[in-house]
């Protein structure tokens, strides 16, 4: 198997292969996670019982992989990576806005599930949860940097431990008795549910920002039909079912919401190490991604400035290097308190993802109908400029109209606190689509004026 050579650059028709179906795999196998297990387990810590908590994740996942497939349908057509098609929307420089906000989501991301990982890992090894959490992203180093083809090859093959483990760990749950009023419709919170479904969106759309990445080298004839619904398949599914498990882990194992990989090896008796092994791989496999993508996301921002559509082999593995040193770092420094600071990284980052999807859907779909010129992807003197005000208006515009709906533990905005409820990324939905759509009619109309004089 050789090492990636592409890096940021556009993949040629001859260099284009595989099936749609692979991304069935992918994002199934990247959704059969311990932190995905953990996102479920936290509806039973705000307050929500197990049934209510199970609607919220399949109501999250799918509203989540309505826009997220879509973005993976873009990689077969233009055959570059997501983030270099967003210079199309905020220009070739200006990019840099969502560039920067995607590379700290998923360096704070990475942190958080380097620290899930190291758990496990310190059960099978001995190591101290410092020293576990070094070697996961010593070992994620090496994967990335290898690439495109070894992440879907480990797909395929977790595809198969991950789901072995977790349906027969479901299949172990339902052998405990159940508290009667957890199956219950009855009690329901609606901001607590908002919350959760608020939770597993941010799950779902947080690969909107890299999932054309791997999509890129299917052949451009793939139908794009295809492309959605396999994308969809995986990761809905994949998504809704891992939840679903640590939902009911956390409801027959009260620990669960505190150690989630320890509860869920807890179920397997004597078969407890192999648990823990499949438990730490499938952390591995998912920051790979979150890695891969930062990756992508940094040199398309240094490379805006110098007009590269390519990259070496060193730099490529320094840059991985240094982001990946970054998220071992902070999760070192933040592992003691991980619960609020999980909760706060899948809260932030649909903040700030959701506006960016929504201008890149609204271009590809509404605007542009995906008609691209890649050359000029590339060129800051090209026809999409250095900098593309209306994709960078309705950026900040979103931004600022989210903030009073916001909800942190730090911070709760004052339409927060009177609706009670989390719909912040709703209004960050509506707002960019809404404002870059006028946006761009205009600056397309006042081309055509000019042309006309």
């Amino acid at each position: 198997m050789d090492i990636e050579r592409r890096s940021i650059d556009f993949i040629p028709e001859a260099e284009r292969y595989g099936n749609a179906w692979r991304l069935f795999t992918l994002w199934f196998s990247n959704n059969l996670t311990l932190p995905s297990a953990v996102v479920g387990t936290l509806g039973l810590a705000f307050g929500l019982n197990l049934f209510w908590t199970c609607v919220a994740i399949v109501l999250g996942n799918f509203i989540g992989q309505l826009f997220t497939s879509a973005h993976s349908a873009q990689g077969p057509h233009l055959g570059i990576p997501q983030m270099i098609q967003s210079r199309a929307q905020f220009g070739v420089l200006g990019a840099m806005v969502p560039l920067a906000v995607v590379c700290v989501s998923y360096t704070v991301t990475t942190a958080a599930f380097e620290i899930i990982g190291s758990g496990p890992l310190g059960v099978i090894t001995g190591l101290s949860p410092s020293a576990a959490i070094v070697m996961i992203g010593s070992v994620t180093v090496i994967i990335c940097f290898l690439g495109y083809e070894l992440i879907h090859r480990l797909a395929f093959v977790m595809t198969i431990a991950s789901g072995l483990l977790f349906a027969v760990g479901a299949l172990l749950i339902l052998q405990y008795p159940f508290p009667e009023y957890a199956l219950s419709s009855g009690g329901f919170n609606l901001p607590v549910f908002l919350l959760m479904v608020t939770q597993a969106v941010s799950v779902s759309l947080g690969f909107g920002v890299y999932v054309a990445d791997y999509s890129r080298y299917l052949p451009s004839n793939t139908p794009t039909a295809s492309t959605y619904l396999f994308t969809f398949g995986g990761n809905f599914l994949g998504g809704s079912l891992v939840m679903i498990f640590g939902a009911l882990l956390a409801t027959v194992v009260p620990n669960a919401v505190n150690d989630a990989g320890a509860a869920t090896a807890s179920l397997f008796g004597n078969f407890k190490p192999i648990a823990y092994v499949v438990l730490v791989l499938s952390v591995l496999q998912i920051n790979v991604l979150n890695v891969y993508s930062t990756y992508m996301s940094l040199t398309s921002i240094f490379t805006g400035f110098r007009g590269q559509a390519s990259l070496s082999g060193v730099t490529k593995f320094l840059v991985v290097l240094a982001a990946t040193t970054v998220s071992t770092g902070i999760a070192v420094t933040t592992q003691e308190n991980f619960f609020v600071f999980f909760s706060n990284i899948l809260i932030g980052q649909l903040y700030f993802l959701v506006p960016w999807s929504a201008i890149n859907l609204t271009d590809f779909y509404l605007v542009r109908k995906g008609v691209y010129s890649v050359k000029d992807l590339y060129d800051v003197n090209g026809i999409y400029g250095r900098y593309n005000l209306s994709g960078i208006l309705a950026y900040c515009a979103a931004i600022i109209a989210q903030v009073p709906f916001m909800g942190f533990s730090f911070y709760s905005g004052p339409m927060h606190q009177f609706i009670g409820a989390d719909v912040a990324w709703i209004v960050g939905l509506a707002v960019p689509a809404a404002v870059y759509y006028l946006a761009m009619r205009l600056q397309r109309a006042q081309v055509l004026v000019s042309v006309l004089k």
